[in-house]
Order: structure tokens, then sequence, then C-alpha cells
């Protein structure tokens, strides 16, 4: 049985505003929440860049919905020992609700620490050396790491869950796949790409859960919903590495002036029609994802979770 999720967006939101749409999202029936973790936004119309581990504790007291990071980069901006510190007292205030989705990260947000932005086959190494510290952390031993990209001195984590929590890794080419299916306790994708699953799976993530996102945008007026996802993630007609390569939002409102709206919109599904946003869940769903999350692209947060609690999500379960 698939889970339906919601995405809370830390580009668009401030802290108070997504913990407002989580409870709404927990009311209107979905069943789990994904949230972003950026230090910028892609572009300065969409607003905001919250501390994310500061709203996942407020999300844990406010909902009862499992939590998972869509995704944390523990490599450069916060150091894995950080993370895994984090990621620990979380799962223990949330009983057991939260997982850290994981990847390779953007300029974007990381070059705030370092300038340099490490090729990806670096990152990667640098992913496989982090997860393995951090399960490390997770055991509560003292830990002492001499690593090619990390160093740590006695390092010991008293407040623990009582599991340790599931680490995702966030695939988005074959190398990053294979890592996930290998290291990973799941998948995280933003694109409904079955040969991407069945890579993961045939890494080694039998069995383990595959997570798939995507923003959509309701509206009464179709015209009105193409606009606003035109106006705020035109960004998702950039193709190419350059969501991992620029630093600066301005970098991304640069190329944003070079997409038209049709490639804003492709792959989002928008306006009044429940069939439409069904539609475009279906596919992660035919794709062999466990778990789909939506996210609302714009304001309009408390007509879309009414959209979809009588129209869309009767029509996917």
């Amino acid at each position: 049985m698939t889970t339906f999720g919601y995405f809370l967006s830390c580009e668009e939101h401030g802290p108070g505003e997504l913990v407002r749409q989580a409870k709404a999202a927990e009311r209107a029936g979905f069943e789990a929440l994904w949230i972003s973790d950026h230090f910028h936004p892609w572009l300065d119309a969409q607003g905001e860049a919250p501390f994310v581990w500061s709203v996942i504790g407020a999300l844990a007291e406010a909902t009862s919905l499992p939590i998972t990071t869509a995704v944390t980069c523990p490599l450069i901006r916060t150091h894995p020992v950080v993370i895994a510190h984090a990621t620990a007292t979380t799962a223990a205030l949330t009983g057991g609700r939260f997982r850290l989705g994981v990847g390779t990260g953007e300029a974007l947000n990381e070059h705030v620490i370092e300038s340099r932005w490490p090729p990806l086959s670096e990152r990667l190494e640098m992913l496989e050396e982090a997860i393995g510290l951090m399960r490390e952390l997770f055991t509560g031993k003292l830990v002492t790491h001499r690593g090619r990209h990390y160093r740590v001195d006695t390092a010991r984590l008293y407040t623990l869950p009582d599991e340790p929590a599931p680490i995702l890794v966030s695939g988005l080419g074959e190398k990053s796949t294979s890592l996930a299916g290998r290291l990973g306790d799941g998948y995280v994708s933003v694109a409904p790409d079955a040969h991407a699953v069945r890579a993961f799976r045939d890494a080694g993530g039998a069995g383990k859960p595959a997570l798939g996102g995507l923003k959509a945008c309701y509206a009464p007026d179709e015209a009105e919903a193409r606009r606003t996802v035109h106006r705020l993630w035109p960004t998702q007609g950039v193709k190419g590495e350059a969501s991992q390569l620029l630093p600066l939002p301005r970098h991304f409102e640069q190329l944003a002036g070079m997409v038209t709206e049709d490639e804003a919109v492709a792959g989002s599904p928008v306006g009044p029609d429940p069939e439409v946003h069904a539609q475009a869940i279906r596919e992660y769903v035919d794709a062999g994802f466990d778990e789909v999350y939506v996210n609302q692209i714009g304001t309009g947060q408390d007509a879309f979770f009414d959209f979809y609690r009588r129209e869309v999500l009767p029509l996917v379960r």
C-alpha cells in the first residue's frame, strides 16, 4: 500500500507557517511529511530558508506524522558529527518517527562554509564516509575517526533513540543511485523514474523503501496556477548540473529568465482537475515508489489541502 505524504518547502515558507501546514496536512489525510533542508532559497522570490532542525523539533510536537529530510547534505556546511547528533536527538524526540534523508548537496547551500565545491566523485566519497561515521556514532560508543575527508576525536552521543534513525540516500544519477542501494536504508528521488528505482533495488535496495516527491499547484484557474509555478519554481525547467554548481539565488534568477512557462510547469500537475493531479501521482506509484510526497507551490495551502482531501487522495488510494 502506497503512503501519500506532504512535502514541506523551506524555500517558500517560514517556520511557523511550515508547522501550520504540517498540522493541516495531517487533518487532510496525508500520512507522512518530507521537509527540505536549505540555507538559501533557489530564488529570492521564494523568500525563505529557516533552519530545518528547529522546524523539525516543532513538527515533532505539532503532529504525529513520520518526518524525513529531503534531503540533508552532511558533507560541508554541517559536519556529519553534528548531523548525527541532531538526528539522534530528533529520533528520540519523535519516538522513532524520523528518518534522515541525505544527498551530495548543492553549492547554493554548501558554499557558505567552503568556497571550493568538490566534484561529484569526491562528494560521493564524502557521503559514503559520512554515512559510515554517523552510523558508528549511532551505536553510542566513543568514536575516534581518521578518514580521508573527516577527522573525529573521542566523540560519543549520549541521547539516543531506541533504534537508530534510518538513513535514506538521494539518487539523481547512476553513481548516486548505486550508492543509495548499497548503503542506504531507502531511496529518495524527485523524478518518476522506474529505471532508477530498479537500479536502486538491483544495487542492494531490494526490500527497502523508495520515496518520490513532486510539486503541484492547485488553483481554481489553471492559467493562474501556471503563472504561479513559473514565478516561483522556474528552476524546475533548468536542465543539467546547474542546480548542483551555482552558488547564489541570483544565478538561478539569471537562468530562470530563459525558462518558458511550459518548461517550468512540465511534470507538475496544475489547476483544478483532480484527475490531472492523481495521474501525476500515479506515475510515481507505477514507477515503483512506496511513498509519494506532494508539495503545493504558492500560498494557496488551505485550498490545496481541502482539494486533495476531497478529490485527489480518494482517487489514488
